[in-house]
Order: C-alpha cells, then sequence, then structure tokens
C-alpha cells in the first residue's frame, strides 16, 4: 500500500503545475495514465475479469475528456502531456 501512495506522490509531483497543485488535468491524466497501465497489466493475466475491463473503460473515457478539454484550451500543454506519457504513438 505505501509503495502504491508513493508512486501516485511521485506522480503528482511530476506533473503538477505549482506546489499545492493536485487537481490540474494534467496531473488527472497522468494518475488516469499509471492506473490504466497497471489495470492492463492485470487484465493481460485476469482475461475474465469483466468489472476490472468497465473500470478501465471508464477510465479510458475519463481520460479522453480530459484530454479533449485541455486539448481545446491550450494546444501546446496538450502536446507537451501527450509526448510526456507517451500517448499518441
Amino acid at each position: 500500500m505505501a509503495e502504491k501512495l508513493l508512486s501516485k506522490t511521485a506522480t503528482i509531483e511530476q506533473h503538477r503545475l505549482h506546489d499545492t497543485d493536485t487537481g490540474s488535468p494534467e496531473v488527472q491524466i497522468a494518475l488516469l495514465t499509471e492506473r490504466i497501465n497497471h489495470l492492463t497489466e492485470h487484465l493481460k493475466v485476469h482475461e475474465k475479469d469483466h468489472h476490472s475491463r468497465r473500470g478501465l473503460l471508464m477510465m479510458v473515457g475519463r481520460r479522453r475528456r480530459l484530454l479533449d478539454y485541455v486539448k481545446d484550451n491550450d494546444v501546446e500543454r496538450y502536446r507537451g502531456i501527450i509526448a510526456e506519457l507517451g500517448l499518441r504513438r
């Protein structure tokens, strides 16, 4: 559990816009990407876990909406977060 918290804290520190930032779209997208990657690995082993698959699809949709929001407001921030997280290969 502590390892998960340290990973989340490190992700927040890496993507935040200012010292107390925990909820900016960039931070939310980075956290969702981390959870999506973890759940994708889980589903490779547990192929019949349909409840988790639905959660994964919901997270992907939420990340897509956040990315659309950032893209509509600031294209440079959008391109930066895409490049940083390695999305849109």
